[in-house]
């Protein structure tokens, strides 16, 4: 039997990190380094949201630049890492009699790709997407996660790629720094507690954290993959938060890892 992977929640932030030398970006690098080497990455990115769950089922995933506004040398980014039709057919083993489609057009958009060419920079490890279904609840969302649990078993990393903060009309888009809002450093510190207790309840129920949370995450997309990796991980499982920090004032880079 393989060694158990971790599973790991990325704080992705702007695009421009895909780029960037930074301390998220070197952080991303020491985290790629520092893990077990995995025989492939299951994917959930925030930019997938759409209206049923799916899976990339192809050979070789195009790589998407799914933004707009940044200079000409980002959509010039590739990342060319192989897919892996077993780990499709794999997941949809998992989630029956959930319908997971085999998707063949998608591929790896920038939630995915801006991360993993600074954790695995020759593209060298095999990737598959699963889409967030934006018609369902945080519950389920979470429940996806607890049966993909078994891939960690079998050397594949879960990877959730979002924010847990991401409020995009509070962010400081000039080139002088913003301190980060209240409500945000506020949000963030209550999800690190109940991580760090292992009280899972609160973060599933997150519209129920108040105030903040509406701030916080003014739409789900950004937030559902930490839900992922929550039920990933197991009951009592070391958690530690590789990367840390506010981009723009509004948008959290933490990076959460279990086991």
């Amino acid at each position: 039997m393989n060694a158990r992977l971790p599973a790991v929640f990325l704080g992705h932030g702007n695009p421009m990190n895909a780029l960037q030398a930074n301390a998220w970006t070197r952080a991303w690098a020491a985290l790629g380094a520092a893990l077990p080497r995995p025989r492939a990455v299951l994917a959930i990115s925030a930019h997938w949201y759409v209206a049923a769950t799916a899976v990339t089922a192809m050979r070789t995933p195009r790589t998407i630049h799914d933004f707009g506004g940044f200079p000409r040398e980002l959509f010039e980014v590739s990342y060319p890492a192989p897919g892996d039709a077993a780990l499709a057919v794999r997941v949809q083993q998992l989630l029956a009699p959930l319908p997971v489609l085999a998707d063949h057009a998608w591929g790896l958009d920038h939630g995915t790709w801006s991360v993993l060419r600074h954790m695995f920079p020759h593209a060298d490890v095999p990737v598959v997407q699963l889409s967030i279904d934006e018609t369902q609840p945080p519950a389920f969302h979470h429940e996806i996660g607890v049966r993909l649990r078994p891939l960690r078993e079998e050397g594949v990393l879960i990877a959730g790629s979002g924010d847990v903060v991401h409020n995009l009309h509070a962010y400081a888009w000039g080139r002088h720094a913003q301190q980060p809002y209240e409500w945000a450093l506020r949000f963030e510190a209550r999800v690190r507690a109940y991580l760090e207790a292992g009280d899972h309840a609160p973060l599933i129920d997150y519209p129920g954290l108040g105030d903040d949370a509406l701030l916080a995450v003014p739409t789900p997309e950004h937030y559902l993959p930490l839900l992922y990796v929550l039920g990933a991980s197991w009951p009592g499982e070391a958690v530690g938060f590789p990367v840390e920090g506010m981009d723009g004032g509004s948008v959290s880079m933490l990076a959460v890892r279990f086991g």
